[in-house]
């Protein structure tokens, strides 16, 4: 009997933790300097990202702060702070692009729209594609963060560099990311620092 009890706890062990450590032998699609990203909105609208100084600039608008939002649709921090992403998106248009990538999903752009954007109020620019993950990728690997991406994961950019941003569980002043739900005020506050360099 204890013989079962074995076998059932390596099967689980190897199931949620994985077969070993990621010897970095097998590298992850990042995009290189240079790169153009055609992103292409769940209602149609586009932009394009340039990759430069080590992260992304706005085609066209080069000096236009990005907030790169790694979310899921079902993800209920995510749904609950989507509204007040709308208004700050509207509130700060002339300097600041809220860009949404959703992640850890595989929907269809109106799925997104009828059970994201029209339920939540999140009528800000959302990406819905299968280049979703090499632009995680890019990102975590641009930042350092080694761990398992939680959603809602953000980061904010000026010139294509990645910011410093608030920290609210360890108050680490070198800290490059929100993660988790995160109230706009924290966003503003950031921003209006980033804004003042």
């Amino acid at each position: 009997m204890s013989y079962w009890k074995v076998l059932v706890s390596l099967a689980l062990v190897f199931i949620f933790v994985g077969c070993g450590v990621e010897d970095g032998s097998a590298e992850k699609p990042v995009y290189k300097d240079g790169d153009r990203l055609e992103l292409k909105s769940v209602v149609g609208s586009k932009v394009t990202l340039l990759r430069k100084n080590g992260g992304f600039v706005l085609e066209g608008d080069e000096s236009k702060i990005l907030i790169l939002d790694i979310f899921g649709t079902f993800c209920v921090p995510c749904q609950k702070e989507a509204a007040n992403l709308m208004d700050f998106q509207l509130q700060n248009d002339k300097d600041v692009l809220l860009i949404g990538f959703t992640y850890l999903e595989s929907v269809t752009d109106q799925y997104v729209v009828d059970n994201f954007a029209s339920k939540f109020n999140a009528y800000y620019f959302i990406v819905n594609s299968p280049d979703n993950d090499k632009i995680v990728n890019t990102v975590t690997q641009d930042i350092g963060y080694r761990q398992a991406v939680q959603v809602p994961f953000k980061v904010v950019l000026k010139d294509g560099k990645y910011q410093k941003v608030t920290d609210i569980y360890e108050s680490n002043p070198d800290n490059m990311y929100y993660i988790g739900e995160i109230a706009t005020d924290i966003i503003k506050k950031d921003i209006e620092k980033i804004k003042a360099k």
